[in-house]
């Protein structure tokens, strides 16, 4: 995710957030044309919100399934050596945790 659409969505979630809360201070004392106005600005907002986290969790789903097809695809091509380094680590955890 880029840093650019990092800003936007926090933006957005920034925008959802004074968009209900002025929804609230209106609606305290009556629901007029500005409330009218403010629930429509607030769902336009919920739903962009909404647009942008499926897109990211979309493309973070990709980028995990991409990693783990790289990992997979190294682990045949290398066995041993993925063996080797698979060993180490277990060796590693297991003098961390046995201090314990």
């Amino acid at each position: 995710m880029t840093d650019m659409h990092k800003d936007q969505l926090i933006k957005d979630l920034h925008e959802l957030v004074a968009n209900a809360e002025a929804l609230l201070g209106i609606t305290r004392d009556e629901a007029s044309a500005d409330f009218d106005l403010l629930r429509r600005r607030t769902s336009d907002s919920v739903n962009k919100a909404k647009e942008r986290l499926a897109d990211l969790e979309l493309r973070m789903q990709k980028r995990v399934k991409a990693a783990a097809d790289g990992a997979t695809e190294y682990v045949r091509d290398n066995p041993w050596q993925s063996l080797g380094a698979a060993t180490a680590l277990g060796v590693v955890l297991g003098v961390l945790l046995g201090r314990r």
